[in-house]
């Protein structure tokens, strides 16, 4: 028996109740299906998913089924970034999964239809989805088209350093703020948004081709219909998010994060999503798929052309097929159907043709935007976990927007407490060649791990300090972020990890190559690493913990009760 029937037969108030908000008495016996949505009008990923909740509400109703209504909107990290509201982000995405648990489990519907758009609103609908297990679909909301010029909001941060620095006019700076945000969706750069709308299709968990669309399009809106279709389709086989979440499946996220360049936040998604279905996660799988898999994909900004361009040169299907002999092709999808299966309905679809028609009106082909598996310039993958003495559970690089130069730098530490004080630090002069910046109390436990966009984009649009300067912290950076910067490190500072014991002149040797990441001198000095780990010991000894930050509401939950960054900066259950 259906979850929604089974509570008709122990609560006489429920029918009165759908009644009473206008259903008919024949939807009582239908099918449930919760249609969850992120939507709200606080930004350009959720403003206007309330519209594809209508397709798919036709799809559920059209099936046999009986379609409701419910939303937690999720912030924009844009919105919060440069104040304390950036605090507030990954305890945002407890929240919405939390949420949308609450939603499901309450009022006992029979399946669930997760729209979303963005940074944290998708990895929470993927992990309330674990969490529930019941059937379930995501839809992605898609990417936002790219401006006058290509001007995309990841430009805006490195607009706003050339300013800062005089390099650009007032009016030229005003510029790409008016025009950075054209239409609606993800913002158009390959960062968390896009990467996690990626990676829910790499999972199985949306239609394919769903991810990284154009929003509001004819085509996204037949999706939309069609998993309202889908949705009674798993409810009927018995098919739940835990059916489709395997360890295979995770290694293909992993393996379309490698290829597409995908934001290092999905090393703090992957490992929850993976821990609501059961699933054991390693980060260090990033390394072994990434010895193997190339970065593939010419998008910005480690690359050059908006993530809408990459959906027409045959988005995550394409990757796929491109990397077909490393996929995992027998995992299920929530289609009911196979990996391989659903490539090849996508091939003799025509898909691949007709989408493509798009890039020419750009005069581009697919090659530019996706390059061949056998492409010369395809060496490695994208993103690396580095471990060492300065972070014994790991730290996170985007190394495919590393400028190769920086692959091996050992610079003279400088240490700061406050994410302001090095942003005074870079637009001032004083941070100068050949230092590695050590910004710490950044962490889950610190203040939330924040975002720190500004920081690594006033290093990254400087043509001297991307080449000569590194960043290692214990926060998190945005998904747009390049350069080379280094976060996750774990332990982190408030946990009394090594970056807590850092002191200025310490020499700091980052190795991506190698997977290393050591504090390799005290004060300027080489030393043998047995000799700076009898430093630290001292170090470690006058060293006190801050006090926390915030001792009230949400924020005070979840610093004291978040995991590493490295685990995943999920609130741990006691």
């Amino acid at each position: 028996m259906l979850r929604s029937q089974k509570i008709r037969k122990v609560s006489p108030q429920v029918d009165s109740l759908r009644l009473g908000v206008g259903w008919s008495e024949e939807d009582l016996s239908k099918p449930h299906i919760l249609i969850e949505s992120a939507e709200g009008e606080s930004h350009p990923g959720s403003q206007f998913l309330n519209e594809i909740r209508k397709f798919a509400s036709y799809g559920i109703t059209e099936n046999g089924g009986k379609p409701v209504y419910s939303y937690v909107s999720d912030i924009c990290d844009g919105l919060a970034q440069g104040h304390d509201g950036m605090n507030f982000s990954l305890a945002s995405r407890e929240m919405i999964a939390n949420m949308v648990e609450i939603h499901c489990q309450a009022q006992q519907y029979d399946g669930v239809v997760l729209i979303s758009s963005c940074d944290k609103s998708i990895p929470a609908h993927l992990m309330a989805a674990g969490r529930v297990n019941i059937p379930s679909i995501h839809i992605p909301g898609g990417t936002d088209s790219p401006g006058p010029n290509l001007v995309m909001h990841g430009d805006i941060i490195s607009a706003f350093s050339d300013y800062k620095r005089g390099k650009i006019s007032e009016s030229e700076f005003r510029f790409t703020q008016i025009h950075t945000c054209p239409s609606c969706g993800a913002c158009q750069f390959m960062g968390t948004a896009n990467t996690m709308q990626a990676v829910s299709e790499a999972l199985g968990m949306a239609l394919p081709t769903s991810a990284n669309i154009v929003p509001l399009s004819n085509y996204q809106k037949r999706l939309a219909k069609k998993a309202g279709k889908f949705i009674l389709n798993l409810l009927k086989k018995g098919i739940k998010p835990k059916d489709i979440l395997t360890k295979e499946a995770f290694e293909n996220a992993v393996i379309v994060h490698a290829a597409i360049g995908g934001s290092t936040n999905a090393l703090l998604h992957l490992p929850v999503i993976a821990k609501e279905a059961g699933i054991d996660f390693d980060v260090n799988i990033f390394n072994k798929i990434n010895q193997k898999i190339p970065y593939l994909t010419n998008i910005h900004q480690s690359g050059k052309y908006p993530v809408q361009w990459f959906w027409f040169a045959g988005g995550v299907q394409w990757i796929i097929k491109e990397l077909i002999e490393f996929i995992n092709k027998d995992c299920l999808t929530i289609t009911g159907k196979t990996v391989i299966e659903n490539l090849k309905g996508i091939q003799k679809s025509g898909f691949f043709e007709d989408i493509s028609g798009y890039l020419k009106n750009f005069k581009l082909k697919r090659r530019d935007i996706i390059r061949m598996l056998n492409d010369p310039k395809n060496k490695t993958g994208s993103t690396a976990v580095l471990t060492g003495n300065l972070a014994p559970d790991g730290a996170v690089v985007k190394h495919s927007a590393v400028h190769r130069n920086m692959f091996k730098f050992t610079g003279r530490a400088a240490v700061f407490n406050k994410e302001e004080d090095v942003l005074k630090g870079i637009f001032s002069g004083k941070i100068k060649p050949g230092t590695v910046i050590i910004l710490r109390y950044e962490g889950p436990k610190s203040c939330g791990m924040p975002e720190l966009f500004l920081t690594t984009q006033a290093i990254s649009s400087d043509p001297i300090l991307n080449k000569s300067t590194a960043l290692v912290t214990d926060g998190r950076f945005s998904g747009g972020t390049s350069g080379p910067v280094i976060g996750h490190v774990s332990p982190e500072g408030f946990d009394g990890g090594p970056i807590a014991l850092v002191e200025n002149e310490d020499v700091i040797e980052i190795d991506i190559k190698n997977y290393s990441l050591n504090i390799v001198g005290i004060k300027g000095k080489r030393m043998n690493l047995k000799a700076v780990r009898d430093v630290l010991k001292k170090r470690k000894l006058n060293w006190k913990r801050p006090n926390f930050k915030y001792n009230k509401g949400i924020m005070a939950v979840y610093t004291r009760f978040a995991t590493s960054a490295i685990k995943g900066a999920y609130i741990k259950v006691l």
